[in-house]
């Protein structure tokens, strides 16, 4: 069976959707060179462009996302909003198993402050029973909303690695100076 991942990017605002100059969200900061370095590793790696990733409609990243076999050699990569996608996916689908899944930064949106239905699900404490390891990627840094988003998670969910970072910002190319991300695929290929 062929080894597939998929990173979900996040939800960027108004602005930097509409900006001619900021690069399209599944190409930009380290999802380009998170895909190249699992393309030349063997895997089939997709960075699914969500429309309107401004404005999160659960139906619609969902139906983006499902074009993708997703099995038990599916690595899932989300990023902020995409690493709450992964979440309410996984948790919506009790009988999906998949690979390795890395959450970085993820949003779940706690205070519903941007959303109001992308994240109303159950959160689910066993869904990383049904991975290969899942592993929360977090910054001392990170705004407000992210980390009571991952205190949410870490204080619900069971089986999941807690990886923090100092001075990593929300993991932008803005924040870190960089696009590679050698960190987040040692955990993948571990």
């Amino acid at each position: 069976m062929r080894k597939t991942a998929i990173i979900v990017h996040g939800a960027p605002n108004h602005d930097e959707v509409y900006d001619g100059r900021v690069p399209s969200p599944s190409n930009h900061h380290w999802l380009p060179w998170l895909q190249k370095q699992l393309i030349v590793r063997g895997y089939e790696a997709h960075t699914p462009e969500i429309p309107n990733p401004h404005e999160p409609h659960y139906p619609t990243w969902k139906r983006e996302f499902e074009r993708y076999d997703i099995n038990e050699n599916t690595i899932l990569v989300g990023h902020s909003c995409g690493g709450g996608f992964l979440v309410r996916w996984l948790c919506d689908h009790p009988h999906v198993s998949v690979g390795k899944v890395a959450l970085v930064a993820p949003w779940i949106d706690v205070e519903r402050t941007r959303t109001t239905e992308f994240f109303n699900f159950h959160l689910d404490p066993e869904f990383p029973t049904r991975t290969k390891g899942t592993a929360l990627f977090n910054s001392d840094n990170d705004g407000h909303s992210i980390h009571t988003s991952v205190e949410r998670i870490m204080s619900t969910v069971h089986h999941i690695q807690y990886r923090e970072f100092h001075n990593y910002g929300h993991f932008c190319v803005e924040d870190r100076h960089t696009v590679e991300f050698p960190e987040l695929l040692d955990f993948l290929m571990s």
